[in-house]
């Protein structure tokens, strides 16, 4: 049962990535934002990521029936989302990479050295997970600053998205319990969320973040 939930999620944040992803994009075209150029590939990679799950869900479903996706696949698929997350941090709130604080740099690394080096799908997370923190951190800073509707979203967006992914990670302590369908649900409710400001943009002609030229 929790096999055939989770296949089936992920086969919605396929969906929910790539629709949004099309938004994007069609933004980009109409408003020649690079912000909206760097959307569409971040949602275009979280998409991808969930398909490359889902496809390890159903090669095992039909055709190994060992009744779990085979780790490679899912960790394959983890690091083309991650490759999206990066894309949504510099997109939103990335002035330099890292803070300038020299405290909260060295804080960013202790996630990497809590995990499993035995792993490579759990430095992943973490680094997924760094991402996001950062990112939904700089973004209430940023919605504080301009008081704007849309960056709050983002950063709801974005703290759901690292929510999802520290489920993700607790659920290897938890196996074969309800955490990794809820990190997932919780990682759509953040894709949805991202999707309100991205929704409101290929129709006006303005500028998605104070950072565009």
């Amino acid at each position: 049962m929790v096999f055939l939930l989770e296949n089936i999620l992920n086969l919605i944040g396929f969906a929910v990535g790539l629709v949004i992803g099309i938004m994007s994009y069609i933004g980009f075209k109409n408003t020649g934002s690079p912000t909206l150029f760097r959307l569409a590939i971040a949602f275009f990679s979280i998409s991808v990521g969930f398909f490359v799950i889902w496809s390890g869900y159903m090669v095992d479903d039909f055709i190994l029936k060992t009744g779990q996706i085979q780790r490679w696949v899912q960790t394959l698929g983890i690091a083309i989302q991650t490759v999206g997350y990066f894309f949504i941090a510099f997109s939103h709130t990335i002035k330099s990479f890292f803070p300038k604080s020299r405290y909260f740099r060295s804080v960013g690394y202790v996630p990497l050295f809590l995990v499993s080096f035995i792993s490579i799908e759990h430095i992943i997370r973490s680094i997924s997970f760094i991402l996001l923190v950062y990112g939904a951190i700089e973004t209430v800073v940023s919605y504080i600053e301009g008081r704007k509707k849309g960056t709050l979203f983002v950063a709801f967006g974005l703290a759901l998205l690292a929510l999802g992914e520290f489920l993700a990670w607790y659920s290897f302590v938890f196996p074969e319990t309800i955490l990794y369908p809820a990190s997932i649900v919780v990682k759509i409710a953040g894709l949805l969320l991202l999707f309100v400001p991205v929704s409101k943009v290929p129709l006006t002609k303005i500028k998605f973040d104070k950072f565009e030229e």
